[in-house]
């Protein structure tokens, strides 16, 4: 008895049917986290910023408090729907995914 491997396509589609997000509330979750990340990376930026003053209270524990907070900002951010980018995210995620769960809602 001989044991058959899937073919590369049979898997990849197997792989890709396990992670694509089965339901409304998944897909919500998705855009919500590159909201997330892209509000972060707004955030690091502007942070980034040096108007040439002198940082008093530099050092490497309030650089990892502000990236800290930050984080945590733009967790809260995304979940409000405050930019308005997950729901756009979540309409563009929507119209490629198959099945029921391609619904074009704002929530």
């Amino acid at each position: 008895m001989s044991v058959v491997a899937p073919s590369p396509s049979v898997a990849t589609s197997n792989l890709a049917a396990a992670t694509q997000p089965r339901g409304d509330d998944d897909l919500r979750k998705v855009a919500e986290g590159f909201e997330a990340i892209f509000i972060r990376k707004i955030l690091e930026t502007a942070r980034a910023a040096d108007f040439g003053g002198e940082d008093v209270f530099g050092g490497q524990a309030l650089e990892t408090f502000t990236a800290m907070r930050d984080e945590y900002v733009a967790d809260i951010v995304s979940g409000t729907g405050a930019f308005g980018f997950a729901a756009s995210i979540k309409r563009h995620l929507a119209a490629r995914l198959p099945g029921p769960s391609s619904s074009t809602d704002e929530g």
